[in-house]
């Protein structure tokens, strides 16, 4: 597990916290391009990696079951799926996307490195600069928002796609704001 870890070799967080989510949010929601939008409400909600979301074909949203469905792509084989459960709001603009297309057209045909400028536009709109200010944070501060949530580890296991629960667990390994959240419920207990 050398690689996963939510802080980087010099002990800076790797994972936007609570306040820099909401600041992101507050900014990808005044996006008026819509298919920008909802790639990174896509990020934010799922917390899928930046290539799963390219991935993703009119046929894997689920509108009834409001849905996405991602391929897994850090397995050794393809065909590992899953079902990740998003918002009403979401929902509504996948569904305001697809109009119209054919069942394998992908909903975004941005490049890796374009998809990657955008996150990072919308994380300097929002002022979060440092390790996190990446889509992987936006990843890694979903895993945190999971487990901040009180969200089973096993859920948040399925909704990454991670096959090692050793994987997800990183996400118990918090500081500051979040520590003090997860303190909290300790110190309410007494």
């Amino acid at each position: 597990m050398q690689g996963a870890r939510v802080f980087d070799v010099s002990g800076r967080r790797k994972y936007l916290n609570s306040h820099e989510r909401r600041a992101y949010l507050q900014v990808i929601q005044s996006e008026p391009d819509v298919r920008r939008r909802t790639f990174c409400l896509t990020l934010y909600y799922c917390g899928c990696r930046i290539s799963e979301a390219l991935n993703l074909t009119v046929e894997r949203i689920d509108s009834s079951g409001k849905a996405v469905v991602f391929e897994t792509l850090k397995r050794r084989r393809s065909g590992h799926f899953r079902a990740v459960p998003v918002p009403d709001v979401l929902a509504d603009l996948l569904r305001e996307l697809v109009a119209g297309k054919t069942a394998e057209a992908k909903i975004w045909n941005f490049s890796r490195t374009t998809a990657y400028r955008i996150i990072k536009a919308m994380m300097k709109q929002a002022r979060i600069q440092g390790k996190m200010a990446c889509p992987k944070g936006l990843r890694h501060g979903h895993g945190v928002a999971c487990v901040s949530g009180k969200v089973p580890l096993t859920m948040i296991q399925k909704w990454l796609g991670h096959a090692r629960i050793e994987t997800t667990a990183i996400y118990l390994d918090v500081h500051g704001e979040e520590e003090r959240e997860l303190a909290k419920r300790l110190w309410a207990a007494d």
